[in-house]
C-alpha cells in the first residue's frame, strides 16, 4: 500500500491492480475507511456490491477499518488513498461509479478555528472537486452528502429553558418535534462555514446541471468502529474516556441535548435515499434520532457508568464558540419521502456500541449489556 505515484503534491496509493478502477462499476465511498463510511461499505459488500473507498487515512483507528473490511470482503473491496483537494484524483476514482457517497471532511470546529484555509480546502473546495468530477461525466451517478447540523449555527432564536438536567424550547412544537428544515441557516465558524458552503453547492448543482444529489445534515452518529476524539465522535469518546478510567471532559453544564442516531439507521436511511433519488433529489434533510433518542450530556454519563458499572469521573471546561445549548433532528420531511424512522433505543444503542469497545479496544469479550 506505500507504492504510488504523486498527483500535485499528493501521493495516491492503490491496493486495486492497475487499470481496475477504470473497469469496475462500484460504489464510491469518499473518506470510505472512516466510521460512518465502513459500516456502509460492509452492508454494501454483504449486498455483493462492490466499493471503492477514498481515503487520506489520516483519521486514528481508520486502518484498522479497512483491514476489517478487507478481511471480510475482499474481493469486493478497493482502497485509493488520496485527497479530496487533488481534482485529478478525485475525477478518476468516480470513472464508472454506481453512486457516490461524500463523507470525506475536516470534521472538528476547534480545528476549523485553528487551520481555517485548510478546513475550507479540504471541506469546501474538496466538495466542489467532486461535483465537478461527476458533472464531466455522461451519466453523473445519485450523490448523497452528509452535511451538519452545524449550518444551523447556535440556534440564536431558539428560547430554552432549563429543566432538570436538560435545557429544552420553550415552544412546544420545537419540544415535541425537534428542529425542521424551515429553520435559518447561520453558519457559525469556519467549519460551519465550509460544510455549510459545500452544502449549499450540492444543493445548486442539482438544479443548475441537473446532478441527481441530496443533503443529509446530521446530529451525532454513533455506533461501531467509531474512535471518538474530543473533537468529533463524543459518544464514543466519552465510552472510551469511561472505559480507560480517564477524565471525562464535559464543555459547558452538560445539560446541553442532542439526538444519537446509531449507524445502523443511519445506514438504512442512506440506502432508501439513493433507492428514492429520482424523488427526492435537490432537497436538504435533518437526520437523527429525534426527541425519542434525545439526551443531555450528563444524562448519557450516567448511562454509561450503569453499563460500565463505575461512574465516570468528570471535569468541566468553558463553552466553546458555536456550541447549541440545544439540537434535536426533526426527521419528519424524510420520514415522508421514504418512509423511514430511527428503530434502534438509545440504550440498546449504546449497549452495542459499549460491548465492541470492550470486545474489540479493550481486548476482553462482553456479555450484551441488557437493552
Amino acid at each position: 500500500m506505500r507504492n504510488g505515484r504523486v498527483r500535485n503534491g499528493f501521493r495516491l496509493v492503490r491496493s486495486a491492480r492497475p487499470g481496475s478502477l477504470a473497469r469496475k462499476r462500484r460504489v464510491v465511498i469518499t473518506g470510505g475507511a472512516g466510521f460512518i463510511g465502513c459500516n456502509l461499505a460492509d452492508r454494501l459488500c454483504t449486498a455483493g456490491e462492490s466499493v471503492l473507498l477514498f481515503d487520506n487515512l489520516s483519521r486514528i483507528g481508520v486502518e484498522q477499518n479497512v483491514a476489517w473490511l478487507r478481511e471480510k470482503h475482499e474481493q469486493l473491496v478497493e482502497v485509493v488513498i488520496g485527497d479530496m483537494r487533488d481534482a485529478r484524483a478525485v475525477t478518476e476514482v468516480v470513472q464508472n461509479a454506481s453512486a457516490v457517497f461524500h463523507f470525506a471532511a475536516q470534521v472538528a470546529v476547534t480545528n476549523s478555528l485553528t487551520s481555517p484555509i485548510h478546513d475550507f480546502e479540504v471541506n469546501a473546495r474538496g466538495t466542489l472537486n467532486l461535483l465537478e468530477a461527476l458533472r464531466s461525466l455522461p451519466d453523473a451517478p445519485p450523490l448523497i452528502f452528509t452535511s451538519t447540523n452545524k449550518v444551523y449555527g447556535c440556534l440564536r432564536d431558539l428560547k430554552l429553558q432549563l429543566r432538570g438536567d436538560r435545557y429544552e424550547p420553550v415552544e412546544r412544537a420545537k419540544r415535541t418535534g425537534g428542529i425542521d428544515e424551515n429553520q435559518s441557516l447561520d453558519f457559525y465558524s469556519p467549519y460551519g462555514c465550509s460544510k455549510g458552503a459545500a452544502d449549499q453547492y450540492i444543493l445548486d448543482y442539482v438544479h443548475t446541471f441537473d446532478l441527481a444529489a441530496v443533503v443529509f445534515r446530521m446530529s451525532c452518529i454513533y455506533g461501531p468502529h467509531q474512535f471518538g476524539t474530543e473533537d468529533q465522535g463524543w459518544v464514543a469518546h466519552f465510552l472510551i474516556q469511561a472505559m480507560s478510567r480517564r477524565l471525562v471532559t464535559v464543555y459547558g453544564d452538560g445539560k446541553q441535548v442532542r439526538d444519537i442516531l446509531f449507524i445502523e439507521d443511519l445506514i438504512e436511511a442512506f440506502l432508501l435515499a439513493r433507492a428514492r433519488i429520482d424523488a427526492i433529489a435537490g432537497e436538504a434533510f435533518n437526520i437523527g434520532g429525534g426527541p425519542a433518542n434525545a439526551t443531555s450530556l450528563v444524562e448519557l454519563i450516567d448511562l454509561i457508568g450503569v453499563l460500565d458499572g463505575e461512574e465516570p469521573r468528570l471535569r468541566f471546561g468553558n463553552w466553546r464558540p458555536g456550541d447549541q445549548r440545544y439540537y434535536v433532528s426533526n426527521f419528519s420531511k424524510f420520514e415522508k419521502a421514504v418512509g423511514w424512522r430511527p428503530t434502534t433505543t438509545m440504550r440498546t444503542g449504546v449497549a452495542q456500541l459499549h460491548n465492541w469497545l470492550v470486545e474489540k479496544r479493550f481486548g476482553t469479550q462482553a456479555q450484551l449489556a441488557t437493552a
